[in-house]
């Protein structure tokens, strides 16, 4: 199911592949990404702390790499090919958060249509 915000995430993604390309590791695409949604005036927080429960207690250790406007998490990889375990840390990000929707994006792909996938709860 798109929406308007992912749709615009997405394409942020794609201005900053056609612009760099593949093979850059993901902290550039990061950076350049975090660039993309300064100028479409989207809002976001880049590395983020976030617990996870486990029993009642708190376990510190996990980083969103972006929270798109309190409602979409980002994971960034640079990959030739995506481990089926990246789509799950993108889950774990979900519940963890509590938030329904995420994106992975992988710049490793030769086009970045390729490379988007969402993640819903």
């Amino acid at each position: 199911m798109a929406d308007q915000l992912t749709e615009q995430i997405i394409a942020a993604a794609i201005e900053v592949h056609k612009t760099l390309g593949p093979g850059l590791l993901e902290s550039i695409y990061e950076e350049a990404l975090c660039i993309e949604l300064e100028l479409a005036g989207l809002p976001f927080q880049r590395q983020l702390a976030v617990d996870v429960m486990y029993k009642g207690r708190a376990i510190q250790g996990q980083r969103l790499d972006l929270l798109i406007a309190k409602e979409v998490v980002v994971e960034i990889k640079s990959l030739r090919t995506l481990p089926e375990v990246a789509t799950a840390q993108v889950l774990s990000y979900l519940k963890a958060t509590g938030l329904k929707r995420g994106l992975l994006l992988n710049f490793g792909e030769k086009q970045m249509v390729g490379g988007v996938k969402r993640i819903s709860l």
